[in-house]
């Protein structure tokens, strides 16, 4: 059961907030445990009422993870308390799932725990790895720092999709607009057209018969089409869903022509920037390695990371793991040879990870380049076929009345 309380410590000042109990009297016990005086204390939900939110939750967006890192930074810079900072996060924030998160949070801390596992709690908003970062970032005293980090590396890993979506919309735009018209045109403007020209004893062109086929096999078979269509997605959604789907998957995102050495460097920046900001907490590589697979959103690289960690647990270095591996390109694997060598393992990741990222930019911005015209020109193709598909009819039923 969810208890919502007001209390006082014994400084005087007062709290508030919600905490889950077995019973008013177990409430009861857990706050006056914690230092707390109770001035209110009341039900406001039925039993296992926190635990609906990690079912159905949507959760934050990355924008969002962003900028509550980098506000509660500048807050507990500034001498704020935590749980105060995170009271003021949560009557900034305008999404109710997060601000939902956040008070939890804020209840879970005055009940004694720590950040770290009130986060954990949330994964749909916290993953792994920030939650780790977080507690590194507790038992050093550089919390501060972490949330700093956390935030730059959100932003470098958000950055390219940003970066797509905003590319895609216009050609998505123009796309959708072509089907309408065709529609409109094929479904009011065609018929009567053809109606007029058959009445006339004239002989529909070649494109426009094409064009009445296409359009009366739709008609007559377009529901088993979609049907068809529909299953056949459904069933790549399913097998995509196993673990042998899912490898394949990723397996062929990063093999694909033109794309494939995109979504890689893509991915292995990432890890660059994963390895960096684990390294500089001072974890052990073999956990680094680790955290860093559950993140790498690519399961063909999560695999050869894991192989990479368990050579390193058996004493070998980690640029000869990885130049075992062909998803590490060659230049990761010498600037890690050189950042061991060097013990400036941090720093040379980052400039490799910047190198990839520059990389990626230029290939991302080539191939938006090229689907513009490529759009384009196959729209144009797609409306002009339509438009002599019915006004060839036209300019020769014309000719039929002249004559």
């Amino acid at each position: 059961m969810l208890y919502e309380y007001i209390g006082y410590t014994a400084d005087r000042r007062v709290v508030k907030g919600k905490i889950d109990a077995s019973g008013e009297k177990d409430a009861e016990d857990r706050l006056a445990t914690s230092g707390y005086q109770i001035v209110s204390l009341k039900a406001t939900g039925g039993p296992g009422i926190t635990g609906i939110p990690s079912l159905f939750e949507k959760g934050a967006k990355q924008e969002e993870i962003i900028l509550f890192s980098r506000q509660l930074a500048l807050l507990l810079e500034s001498g704020v308390g935590i749980v105060q900072s995170l009271d003021l996060l949560k009557v900034q924030t305008t999404n109710k799932v997060f601000a939902g998160m956040l008070d939890n949070i804020i209840s879970d801390l005055r009940s004694g725990s720590p950040l770290s596992v009130a986060l954990e709690k949330h994964p749909k908003a916290f993953n792994k790895m920030y939650c780790k970062m977080i507690a590194v970032g507790e038992q050093t005293g550089q919390l501060e720092s972490v949330l700093r980090n956390l935030a730059g590396y959100a932003e470098q890993s958000t950055a390219a999709m940003r970066k797509i979506r905003q590319a895609m919309t216009y050609p998505i735009i123009v796309l959708v607009l072509a089907v309408a018209v065709g529609f409109l045109a094929v479904t009011f403007v065609l018929p009567p057209v053809m109606d007029m020209f058959k009445s006339l004893g004239g002989k529909l062109p070649l494109m426009t018969q094409i064009l009445i086929a296409v359009v009366s096999f739709m008609g007559e078979y377009g529901v088993y089409v979609m049907l068809a269509v529909v299953a056949i997605c459904l069933l790549l959604y399913l097998y995509i869903k196993t673990p042998n789907g899912a490898l394949q998957k990723d397996r062929i995102m990063l093999t694909m022509p033109v794309l494939g050495r995109l979504n890689l460097i893509n991915t292995l920046a990432r890890v660059c920037r994963s390895i960096t900001i684990l390294f500089r907490s001072g974890l052990p590589l073999p956990e680094i390695l680790k955290l860093t697979a559950e993140s790498s959103g690519n399961r063909i690289v999560a695999n050869a990371l894991t192989d990479v960690e368990q050579d390193i647990v058996k004493g070998e270095g980690l640029a000869s793991a990885m130049g075992r591996h062909p998803e590490f390109l060659p230049l990761m694997v010498e600037m890690t040879r050189v950042g061991e060598e060097t013990g400036n393992l941090d720093n040379t990741l980052i400039i490799v990870a910047e190198s990839f990222e520059i990389e990626a930019t230029d290939k991302l911005q080539t191939v938006l380049g090229m689907i513009e015209p490529a759009m384009t020109i196959i729209i144009g193709l797609a409306v002009g076929f339509l438009a002599l598909s019915i006004f060839v009819p036209i300019y020769s039923s014309m000719s039929l009345i002249g004559g």
